[in-house]
């Protein structure tokens, strides 16, 4: 770590009804707070708002208040404006509450502790990190959706991206791994509830799967992924509102809606007694993978790793073998006993594999606190 970047971060993600919190010291790095506070506002609660979760967790930090340098808070959607983290002021507030019908479940949440953190701490800079953010880099044909030219301007209607904190961190790993820092070309498969695959050529992204919401691209937990988009007009002319529609395709679909889990483990524990359903979930969910690898390669030119995070992605090892099944022409080959390990980061392909394959638990916390501290020292500059 550098000396001069050296910071204690205080990161913030706040949700809707739960607010994560940890208190980063980078000159290590180390952890030196971590905590979770649930059920907000809800009946019974301790917390009845975010001011109370956001004072306990001032509380918590009070000890280590001389050495905290900065606030760092995650941001879900920057919309079209916000490129990279920024300072928070009341102009940013403004957009980012602009941006919030992108992100309706998310920014709201995420203002309210932006908002609570200002006033507890008003003499400590405060850094907005956004998930849009790593995806700003895409080019226009990549990032633009083929309808009325109008109506998408009028609409703010692209592709903006998600799990970009992730994905910056992930991909920087995974290129430092096979040696080539600056210059590697990642795909980057995050695999959890919600999934995403991203292509990554030299540090900056070139396509995702993740579109105007988290909604499009992989087969995920609950949502359902790439659909054509005449079903929608199906459904609805068959007698179902636009928002059961929605609340089909974003809850009840993907995983859960194939199979009746929406837990990778309880579907592959499906597979192995034999439920056919389980089954052809499980096989919907690698073939889409599949194919969002190859049409990256075919993006990116040329691929040196394959990197897997996410709660599925680190610990998932059969999910790891059938998705790269078959893609041994392209150069892929994972090593059995590298893929079963357990350990952290690390490359699960084999020796000669011309694409290298690599586990990499990811720390959004961290990216935010690197990149708050980023932020901080380029501004001193």
């Amino acid at each position: 770590m550098d000396r001069e970047r050296a910071a204690m971060i205080l990161v913030v993600n706040s949700g809707s009804s739960s607010v994560k919190y940890q208190l980063i010291d980078l000159d290590g790095p180390t952890r030196v707070l971590a905590g979770l506070i649930e059920h907000i506002g809800e009946p019974g609660s301790a917390f009845p708002g975010h001011e109370a979760a956001l004072s306990r967790v001032a509380e918590e930090v009070a000890p280590h208040s001389g050495a905290l340098t900065a606030v760092g808070h995650r941001v879900v959607h920057g919309g079209a404006t916000f490129t990279g983290p920024v300072l928070i002021t009341d102009e940013v507030v403004e957009r980012i509450a602009e941006a919030a019908p992108l992100a309706p479940l998310h920014n709201p949440a995420n203002l309210a502790g932006i908002e609570v953190m200002r006033r507890l701490h008003p003499g400590l800079p405060q850094v907005a990190v956004f998930d849009t953010a790593f995806h700003s880099t895409l080019t226009p044909a990549a990032r633009t959706y083929a309808i009325d030219r109008k109506v998408a301007e009028r609409f703010g209607v692209r592709r903006y991206g998600f799990h970009g904190t992730s994905t910056a961190y992930v991909s920087r790993v995974a290129a430092a791994l096979v040696g080539r820092p600056e210059t590697a070309n990642v795909i980057v498969l995050h695999l959890g509830n919600g999934a995403s695959a991203t292509a990554v050529a030299g540090g900056r992204c070139v396509d995702t799967s993740m579109g105007m919401t988290p909604l499009e691209g992989l087969v995920m937990g609950t949502r359902s992924g790439d659909v054509d988009p005449g079903v929608i007009f199906h459904l609805i002319r068959g007698g179902m509102t636009p928002d059961e529609v929605e609340r089909s395709l974003v809850e009840e679909s993907g995983l859960l809606g194939l199979c009746g889990h929406n837990d990778m483990r309880a579907v592959l524990d499906g597979v192995a007694a034999g439920d056919e359903d389980a089954a052809l979930a499980y096989n919907v969910y690698c073939h889409r993978l599949r194919k969002y690898i190859g049409a990256y390669y075919a993006v990116l030119g040329r691929v040196d790793v394959i990197a897997f995070t996410g709660g599925v992605g680190e610990h998932s090892a059969p999910v790891r073998r059938s998705v790269l099944s078959g893609l041994e022409p392209m150069g892929v080959r994972l090593d059995p006993l590298r893929n079963s390990s357990v350990r952290g980061t690390r490359l699960v392909s084999t020796d000669d594999s011309a694409v290298a394959v690599a586990v990499v638990p990811t720390d959004e916390e961290l990216e935010i606190a690197i990149e708050t501290a980023d932020l901080l020292a380029r501004t001193k500059s």
